[in-house]
């Protein structure tokens, strides 16, 4: 890796860009989606798969593109994984028909995974040095947290001045310049070898189970989940996760070492992302949806209504949360950003019909953008805290994965649940306003008992011994 501090930074840059891309990708497709159901006619479930092709790819990828960095070369799987994301954008942009649209999203989906599981991995590598660690891992956490928000945006400019087909096209020359340049500044790393951990059943297992498990979920709104269906596939893909772990504990060269477990900092990190992410990515989908048609704002107002939280969470993640770790500790800042989240999230539970976006959203996206923008960073330090040189990739993948396990979860019982209470008041004879109105709040309360759960499951994870360990590394 490079070995001075500028060319460090430089490459902190070039990873970041890239990763913002693919952080980008789900948000600008989804302002995109009814552009697209009109030109490719695609009927309202078959549109779902324009999304949820890429999302059980990328999320039944990223453990497995995480430990073949840690084996062949952190850098050598991301720029692979950069080539394949990029071409996939291409073809996406030129697709004619809504099958060849749907392969390619889940090809995009693959390249995605095998660039987004190893970037924090190559983080840890190139700033060993812990005050310096956390400012990238706070550079880092903003493209995460706010790059979704920024898509936004970034879809109702491109959708509405050009084509929805310039949501994928925009992909190419940031990825080429991302290729480039990662070649030049991040030196190549040899890894183990792919004889330490080739571990093809295990590899099925995770992968197989991983898809699975995100398709049964993404699934839940069309078959409910008392359905014999979505029981049925729900066991299946738990049993192959659970062959997985029995698999690990036995073989001799595992593709993910449950050692790694047994640091309290990283279970603990990997199951709060799981119910934050839950809770925050439904939230933005939710409210994208109020915003449209409860507010009736167009899609480019729709972006741009979420411009306060990119800009709150890049001010608190990259000029406070390092320093305020250092002060009061990874446990006290994560705990506390974490309840200001929940409070926005039940702020927004009594958002009112004739709602104002200055009065009943505004306020939230800033406070919310404030304890996201602290959470993160201190969040993503915890998951990284027990994995050594060998495992920083596995490590990298498994935080990517459980983040995509709960974005997958949250979105589907969030709009389940709005789609469903919704539905009922209409029948009833409620305004359709109202019943929407009403469907949003009750999403809002559940994204707020998710984070709440989340602050929770932080506060008796995370101890004080082990943050002064982990910051005297």
């Amino acid at each position: 890796m490079p070995g001075n501090g500028g060319s460090r930074w430089l490459a902190l840059s070039v990873l970041s860009a890239a990763t913002l891309m693919v952080v980008l990708d789900g948000s600008v497709v989804t302002i995109a989606l009814p552009w697209i159901q009109r030109d490719l006619g695609f009927s309202q479930a078959g549109l779902a798969w324009v999304v949820n092709a890429y999302l059980i790819a990328f999320a039944g990828s990223l453990m497995l593109a995480g430990r073949l960095g840690d084996l062949a070369g952190r850098r050598r799987v991301f720029l692979l994984g950069m080539v394949v994301f990029t071409v996939a954008s291409l073809l996406c942009g030129i697709a004619a028909d809504r099958t060849a649209l749907v392969a390619f999203r889940f090809l995009q989906g693959v390249g995605g995974a095998m660039a987004s599981a190893v970037v924090l991995g190559m983080i840890v590598t190139l700033f060993p040095e812990p005050r310096e660690r956390a400012k990238a891992i706070g550079v880092y956490s903003f493209v995460q947290a706010g790059g979704a928000s920024i898509g936004l945006i970034a879809g109702g400019v491109l959708t509405q001045g050009l084509s929805w087909n310039w949501a994928f096209l925009v992909n190419l020359p940031i990825g080429v310049a991302a290729i480039a340049l990662t070649w030049r500044l991040v030196a190549a790393d040899r890894g183990l070898g792919v004889r330490e951990g080739a571990d093809l059943a295990g590899a099925a297992l995770v992968t197989g189970g991983l898809m699975l498990l995100v398709y049964t979920i993404v699934q839940a709104e069309e078959h409910s989940w008392s359905s014999a269906r979505s029981l049925g596939l729900l066991t299946f893909s738990l049993a192959l996760l659970a062959g997985f772990v029995v698999r690990q504990a036995k073989a001799a060269k595992p593709l993910l070492p449950l050692r790694l477990f047994r640091a309290r900092a990283v279970s603990g990190a990997n199951l709060v992302m799981v119910l934050m992410v839950a809770g925050l990515f439904g939230f933005q989908f939710i409210t994208a949806l109020y915003l449209q048609r409860v507010l009736e704002l167009d899609a480019l107002w729709t972006g741009l209504a979420f411009l306060p939280a990119p800009v709150t969470i890049a001010v608190f993640s990259l000029g406070f949360a390092a320093r305020l770790a250092e002060r009061f500790g990874a446990r006290h800042v994560l705990v506390g950003g974490l309840v200001l989240v929940a409070i926005s999230l039940a702020w927004l539970a009594r958002v009112p019909e004739d709602g104002q976006y200055t009065v009943d959203v505004l306020p939230v996206l800033v406070l919310m953008g404030a304890g996201f923008g602290t959470a993160m960073p201190a969040l993503m330090g915890q998951a990284m805290s027990g994995a050594t040189e060998g495992d920083s990739g596995i490590a990298s993948g498994l935080i990517n994965t459980t983040q995509q396990v709960g974005a997958a979860m949250g979105t589907a019982v969030l709009a389940t649940a709005a789609t469903t209470h919704s539905a009922g008041l209409f029948d009833a004879g409620v305004p359709e306003k109202t019943a929407l109105t009403a469907g949003f709040q009750l999403s809002y309360g559940l994204s707020a008992g998710f984070v709440a759960l989340a602050a929770v499951t932080a506060a008796v994870f995370f101890r004080r011994s082990a943050e002064r360990v982990h910051a005297a590394r």
